[in-house]
């Protein structure tokens, strides 16, 4: 599992950043969490998921590159829209691959 940075976050989850990382990246259970990354599949552009989906043996297994994260699932839809509203933007379409490879690094 990798961060991008700068990671998007919502408000609620802003005030609680060090709880929630510590526990998306020790596998520890963040009920009301959510992660923002990009689709699994082409025709999608982003995936929102519950953190606590990435305790299941199929998820740890994986390499996600989380672009952002959320407290409630609400939040996490406005969050997944600041993105999509700042890669169009910057780059004039919802190529995600090209607005992420222009911006920043990625931290294990």
């Amino acid at each position: 599992m990798r961060l991008y940075k700068p990671l998007y976050m919502g408000k609620n989850a802003g005030k609680r950043r060090s709880f929630l990382l510590q526990g998306i990246r020790r596998g520890k259970l963040r009920p009301g969490a959510y992660v923002i990354t990009p689709a699994a599949n082409g025709n999608n552009i982003l995936d929102i998921y519950p953190a606590a989906e990435f305790l299941l043996p199929y998820y740890r297994d994986q390499d996600f590159l989380i672009l952002g994260i959320a407290l409630g699932y609400f939040e996490a839809l406005e969050v997944a829209g600041q993105i999509v509203d700042e890669m169009y933007r910057e780059t004039g379409g919802f190529d995600l691959a090209e607005f992420l490879e222009g911006q920043a690094t990625c931290f294990p």
